[in-house]
């Protein structure tokens, strides 16, 4: 099992001979150090908690979170692995598929028709100014809101998964796979990527 932690640095387009124009998703994959490695014996399951280095730090220890700009555990064993050893992307190749795990870009307060796709009022017959409304929301009985209804609310800022993009080319001078396909978050944002295989 293959993982790291990675910043996105955005989207750009390659190309390739056999497949021509392909859309990929940057990834900078800075330095990853092992904070914390978990055993059968004293934690009950095996995995490894590793964290991004913030480059505001010049030295990063196990014990300050603030060195590290996110801190995530992935559950798995790593062979030959200890506590502040680094994990760079030399572990990936090109083919593998990974499945990349973030947060969704936030839309604030938003309506109905943009949240939940509904198709809104008719313009005709008596709607004025009310073609974006959610129309009934209630029934005679249990004469409360249901919890559950769609309705309008805040939108976006949730933990999303991007499945089978694949390691289109890695950079290993400058840390950066090349993932084809969209990943989820704003340009900036931690995400986490693994690879099963």
């Amino acid at each position: 099992m293959k993982f790291i932690l990675g910043r996105k640095l955005g989207m750009s387009t390659i190309y390739s001979k056999e497949k021509g124009a392909l859309n990929v998703t940057l990834v900078e994959c800075g330095p990853n150090v092992i904070t914390q490695v978990r055993n059968t014996e004293k934690d009950g399951y095996e995995a490894v908690q590793i964290g991004i280095a913030n480059p505001k730090r010049k030295t990063q220890s196990e014990k300050s979170r603030k060195d590290y700009l996110k801190i995530k555990e992935f559950k798995g064993e790593l062979k030959d692995k200890k506590t502040g050893d680094k994990i760079d992307i030399s572990q990936f190749e090109v083919g593998d598929k990974v499945k990349v795990s973030g947060i969704t870009k936030g839309k604030g307060f938003q309506g109905v028709m943009k949240r939940h796709n509904f198709k809104g009022s008719p313009h005709s017959h008596g709607h004025k100014h009310d073609w974006r409304a959610p129309g009934s929301i209630g029934s005679s009985f249990p004469e409360h809101v249901i919890k559950g209804k769609k309705m309008a609310g805040r939108m976006g800022a949730e933990r999303s998964s991007a499945r089978n993009l694949e390691v289109v080319e890695i950079d290993k001078e400058n840390s950066i796979l090349y993932l084809r396909g969209a990943v989820p978050g704003v340009k900036g944002r931690i995400v986490e990527i693994i690879c099963n295989s």
